[in-house]
């Protein structure tokens, strides 16, 4: 049995929450489920097939933060804060 290691920094917390992902000039936005958050990034789960910039903006709660794409697997997307 193998045991995969924890590769984030800072402890996840769960949530879902809905949120925005902003970009080209915000002429684009994409629905999506905030999954989790940490200290220093989110996961995050399209709510459709798109594609998704290597930075964009992230509302959340009308708070928005910028963010870079680590990974992305099928509609579901980890980011980090900038």
């Amino acid at each position: 049995m193998t045991v995969e290691m924890e590769r984030r920094r800072s402890p996840r917390r769960r949530l879902l929450k809905s949120a925005k992902i902003v970009f080209n000039q915000k002429a684009s936005v994409v629905d999506c489920l905030v999954r989790s958050r940490n200290d220093t990034g989110f996961g995050l789960k399209l709510e459709g097939v798109a594609p998704i910039p290597d930075e964009f903006l992230l509302v959340v709660d009308g708070e928005k933060i910028n963010v870079a794409k680590v990974w992305q697997h099928g509609l579901n997307v980890g980011v980090a804060i900038l």
